[in-house]
C-alpha cells in the first residue's frame, strides 16, 4: 500500500496509516536522511495519544513514550549503533517482543532480531516535495 501526503496533511496520513496497519506493533522505517522519518513518527504518536514530548532518539538511541491510556511505545534510532551486539546490549529484543508498539528508524542493523511480523516501511520524497510511504 502507498500513502502520499504533503506536510500540511501529515495528520490525515498518520490516521490512514494507523488504520491500515492496526495488526502490527513493530514498524521498521527506511528512508534517506532528512526525508521525514521522525516527523512522521511524531504524527503517529500524536494520533496514538502520546502525552510525552516526542523527539528524535538520535543520541538516546531509544525514547519511551506514555499514551493517554497508560500504554507505552518505544521509538528507536539505530543510526549510531555499529554492531548487533550494541543493539543487544540495550535490550532491543525485549522491546521488540514486548507487544508494545515500536517505531524503529535506521533498522538495518536489527534485521536478524526483528519479530517476523514486523512491518517494513519506506518513505521517499517525490519530485513535488510530497512524501510517499510504501508498506
Amino acid at each position: 500500500m502507498e500513502i502520499i501526503f504533503h506536510i500540511d496533511t501529515i495528520s490525515n496520513a498518520a490516521k490512514e496509516f494507523l488504520a491500515a496497519t492496526s495488526s502490527y506493533s513493530v514498524f521498521a522505517f527506511n528512508a534517506e536522511m532528512g526525508v521525514g522519518k521522525t516527523t512522521f513518527i511524531k504524527a503517529l504518536c500524536k494520533e496514538l495519544g502520546v502525552i510525552d514530548t516526542v523527539a528524535s532518539p538520535t543520541f538516546a538511541i531509544i525514547n519511551e513514550y506514555k499514551t493517554d491510556n497508560n500504554k507505552f511505545l518505544y521509538h528507536f534510532d539505530l543510526y549510531r549503533l555499529n554492531t548487533i551486539q550494541d543493539l543487544q546490549n540495550i535490550g532491543a529484543e525485549d522491546y521488540f517482543y514486548s507487544g508494545n508498539m515500536c517505531f524503529i528508524e535506521w533498522p538495518d542493523l536489527a534485521q536478524t532480531i526483528l519479530p517476523p511480523h514486523t512491518l517494513r516501511i519506506s518513505i521517499t520524497e517525490t519530485e513535488k516535495g510530497y512524501r510517499k510511504i510504501s508498506f
